[in-house]
């Protein structure tokens, strides 16, 4: 019956939506010649029918492809600017940065998850500064990050046994699953000083909490954009309650760690990420003072944005190199130089293995975690002299067009880490390499996510040999918020190294 009510709530909200837009069009809406190039439309839903049958990404590419980077779009009477080339991308955020630099109000209040005590949806503003320089001045320095190296090696090695154990059994493991195991692990072990215990089930909680999340993520997307219609027709509630429990759930098990860390003897001077930030909520002078929500709403965004993001540019990753043997072949020649077959990968190899790092942004070019960068223009402003962009106006930059643009990178769509060896990725005027997004609100734990990519690669590229008997398929679907794998390969890992 589950999915019945749920075809019906969408087909009855849309319904609705389209009443109350057929009514803002002729009564409210000012039609403006002024506002830049657009596709042809079609009355009351404007240019919805463009992305019915195909992924958004791909139906922003195809439309740019045919009427240019920098377009303005209709959803019924909400106007949307669409950016997808490295030349408008770098006009972007580097002259409308700051105007860009908030998003659309958060889809409900008091939810921990993307909700107004959150770093991610909060406007550019006091909150939003004072995590950015924490983050970088204490949370993810590099000393820090240096601090936290043990946890993730024996992450690492923990990772390693586990493949090593599926390869003597000889039995299949799917790379993303397996890799969400791993990067959920050092993420607990950096930010709590600890890993999520198996034995309590804080591991299959966590996990299946951001699971939950990610399976929420279209409703929160769709109140996100359309929150204020919602409201008006009364139909925000219909979204709440499934979102606020996953909330509460995260709210329990955070609090719970939370007291924890508050009850640990103040002679323990080791300060993981979670002992950090209640430090700052203690202090009388601090900048800002953040609240137990916003601490708890951070971590849940933590959780949600290092986990699966990393899971799944590893498995995309690794299905490009088993696709392209000489790649892989190539990868593997590196590291059994600079590393050797004595020991396993560690973090500090990283910067003495070029191609391992040209393979990860190579992934991360092909398949960017979120293809999609979502913003709002908080104020009205003109674009290179001719687009008029009215106040409250939502932008999205297409990071997957703008990535495979024919204008910026040969052959776009074929992977070859080779490109990252020679090219210099020269910025001026252009921002053509962006996976993390740019700017103000640009991800701040960029260096991390190398680190968490690099590591996984590496490790199974050096103990382990992949193979399947046909091409591993690309095809793509949103899975959450991230672009995954619509048939994700099942592999048996083989030993090639015994450590």
């Amino acid at each position: 019956m589950a999915p019945m009510t749920i075809d019906f709530q969408t087909c009855f909200i849309f319904i609705l939506l389209s009443f109350f837009s057929f009514f803002c069009y002729f009564f409210f809406f000012k039609k403006t010649n002024d506002l830049g190039p657009s596709p042809p439309s079609l009355p009351i839903i404007g240019h919805l029918h463009h992305f019915l049958s195909v992924l958004p990404h791909k139906a922003f590419q195809q439309i740019s492809t045919k009427y240019g980077p920098l377009l303005h779009l209709r959803i019924f009477s909400f106007p949307i600017v669409l950016v997808s080339s490295a030349t408008m991308a770098y006009e972007i955020f580097t002259t409308h940065d700051l105007n860009i630099s908030s998003r659309n109000a958060p889809a409900i209040d008091e939810s921990l998850v993307f909700g107004s005590s959150g770093f991610i949806v909060s406007p550019y503003g006091d909150y939003v500064k004072f995590i950015k320089k924490l983050l970088a001045t204490k949370l993810l320095r590099p000393r820090a990050i240096e601090k936290s190296r043990g946890v993730r090696a024996e992450e690492l090695k923990q990772f390693y046994l586990k493949l090593h154990d599926k390869a003597l059994k000889k039995e299949s493991i799917e790379i993303g699953n397996e890799t969400m195991k791993f990067t959920n692990n050092m993420i607990c072990g950096m930010s709590m000083g600890r890993s999520c215990s198996e034995e309590n089930g804080e591991t299959e909680t966590v996990r299946g909490l951001i699971n939950k999340s990610f399976a929420l993520s279209r409703k929160i997307l769709f109140v996100n954009v359309l929150r204020r219609p919602l409201e008006k027709l009364g139909l925000l509630s219909l979204f709440k309650k499934d979102i606020l429990d996953v909330s509460n759930r995260f709210d329990e098990l955070l609090e719970r760690i939370l007291l924890e860390h508050e009850e640990k003897p103040e002679e323990e001077q080791d300060m993981d990420m979670m002992d950090l930030l209640l430090e700052a909520s203690r202090d009388e002078n601090a900048e800002y003072k953040i609240t137990r929500n916003q601490i708890k709403a951070l971590f849940v965004e933590i959780f949600m944005g290092g986990t699966d993001t990393s899971a799944h540019t590893t498995q995309w990753t690794m299905a490009e190199l088993v696709n392209n043997p000489n790649s892989l072949e190539k990868l593997r020649d590196e590291i059994d130089m600079v590393v050797g077959k004595s020991r396993l990968i560690q973090e500090t190899d990283l910067p003495n293995l070029p191609y391992l790092q040209a393979v990860v942004k190579e992934g991360l070019r092909l398949h960017p975690p979120a293809p999609l960068l979502v913003r709002m223009f908080e104020k009205k402003c003109v674009i290179k002299d001719f687009f008029n962009v009215p106040e409250k106006t939502t932008l999205v930059v297409n990071l997957y067009g703008v990535m495979r643009d024919p204008d910026s990178w040969e052959d776009p769509n074929e992977f070859k880490p080779e490109r990252f060896l020679t090219s210099k990725q020269e910025e001026e005027k252009t921002l053509k390499y962006l996976p993390f997004a740019a700017g103000r609100r640009g991800c701040p734990a960029t260096n991390v996510a190398y680190i968490f990519v690099g590591i996984s690669i590496g490790m199974m590229v050096q103990c382990f040999d992949w193979s399947i008997k046909d091409k591993v398929s690309m095809e793509e679907v949103y899975a959450g918020m991230s672009l995954s794998m619509a048939h994700p390969p099942k592999f048996t890992p083989v030993s090639r190294l015994s450590l």
